[in-house]
């Protein structure tokens, strides 16, 4: 009878908590599901994957010795909490910050409302398509090591105020040339925006993704990091093995054939091609409704 009771008893709570259930009880589930799984896929490439797994263990080590009563380490495990917290955001830092980096990425405002529009970038021309490709197989073929960041959307003024200032028309010779060995613009990576060198020399933040192959060099990592923090399309030549690479949205394409360079150049080229389209006839739209707001205020004027 007693039995019978205390199950009657947990079924009404039951029935009083759904009741209670709302949409955006609902909606919070899964919005925390969401940011979990998220979470959880972004710290597999990075340090941070390891550093949950040493939470986890340390995690069991506390759950034992709170079962256990062990009254001196559950003292300083309590003192230790808040020092290990602040210890965990310093390591953490280069990684939480490419993580507010890329949130920062996402346009979630309407009309470009945090771009910067007061300067049209000039777009790549299908001559400088034509240069950079027969630049990097011509220093292929004799093992030239070359690093080439290309700009599009996002600003790498950072990047280039790290090298030496070139500002000259991309051409074949003008590659080759800064790439030629025992130059003194040959180490670091050039920068080409628009149909411009516009640096040489740059230094690129290194990659710390886990995945990549422990036989790449710095060159190839530091490609990888700036498609990682960037919009940037970059190519790169092995001075080992003369083969082309490239690293575009933090992947990397090893070796890849003339014909596919030439076609991920213009890939960008159409891409750059429709988002000015885009931005003049955003810019048309934001006249008309202008010229149109000014209509109906002076004939309620009237």
């Amino acid at each position: 009878m007693q039995f019978l009771e205390s199950i009657n008893g947990l079924v009404r709570e039951f029935i009083i908590y759904r009741a209670t259930i709302e949409l955006k009880d609902v909606l919070e589930i899964l919005l925390l599901t969401f940011i979990v799984y998220v979470i959880l896929v972004w710290m597999k490439t990075t340090r941070a994957w390891q550093l949950l797994k040493g939470l986890i263990v340390i995690g069991l080590f506390v759950a034992l010795v709170y079962f256990l009563q062990m009254e001196t380490i559950k003292w300083l495990a309590k003192n230790l909490l808040s020092f290990a917290t602040i210890a965990i955001i310093v390591v953490m830092q280069p990684e939480l910050r490419h993580a507010l980096e890329e949130l920062g990425k996402k346009n979630f405002f309407p009309g470009g409302m945090f771009t910067d529009s007061a300067k049209e970038k000039e777009l790549l021309s299908e001559t400088t398509v034509n240069e950079i490709v027969s630049a990097c197989y011509d220093m292929g073929r004799v093992k030239t090591g070359a690093l080439i960041v290309i700009e599009q959307n996002e600003s790498l003024k950072q990047v280039e105020s790290t090298g030496i200032e070139v500002d000259g028309v991309v051409t074949r010779q003008l590659l080759i040339n800064i790439f030629e060995h025992n130059t003194p613009l040959h180490d670091g990576a050039v920068l080409i925006r628009g149909n411009r060198v516009a640096a040489a020399t740059c230094l690129l933040p290194v990659s710390k993704n886990l995945s990549i192959s422990k036989e790449l060099g710095t060159r190839h990592r530091a490609a990888v990091g700036i498609s990682e923090e960037t919009d940037s399309f970059t190519i790169i030549v092995s001075e080992e093995t003369g083969a082309v690479s490239v690293a575009y949205e933090g992947k990397l394409s090893r070796n890849i054939e003339a014909k596919i360079l030439r076609l991920r150049l213009e890939q960008i080229l159409n891409k750059q091609k429709d988002a000015e389209e885009e931005a003049k006839q955003a810019k048309k739209r934001s006249i008309f409704k202008g010229i149109g707001k000014s209509k109906n205020e002076k004939e309620d004027n009237q």
